[in-house]
């Protein structure tokens, strides 16, 4: 059967995104994104993100992780309930699957240690 419609999903795959640094403040553990051709766009998915540097050794395990691009719009990772994703829950390097709604400003962890 023939939908009346055509629906083009997924068309590119899932974005990729690589941490290009990882900064610790007495407030939070930010990781720095590149540029991305979603960055900047609404956007409401999937999004497939490497963590490409280890959070130092000594950081205070609930320090808040947040997100950044190079425009400086920071955002939270959260977890259910909207918690924030800590320090302690990042054990290392990896790739992790992440909730994103550029409309909202939640980005939330689907996977991991957490």
């Amino acid at each position: 059967m023939l939908l009346p419609f055509n629906i083009n999903v997924n068309v590119n795959g899932i974005p990729c995104l690589r941490s290009t640094a990882v900064n610790v403040t007495t407030t939070e553990v930010r990781f720095d994104f590149n540029s991305h051709r979603n960055v900047g766009r609404p956007f409401v998915g999937l999004v497939i993100v490497q963590l490409a540097q280890a959070i130092p050794t000594g950081t205070t395990g609930t320090l808040p992780v947040v997100f950044t691009t190079e425009n400086g719009n920071p955002a939270n990772l959260t977890t259910y309930d909207g918690e924030n994703v800590t320090a302690a829950d990042i054990a290392g390097t990896g790739v992790f699957l992440v909730w994103v709604n550029t409309q909202s400003g939640e980005v939330q962890l689907l996977t991991g240690t957490v």
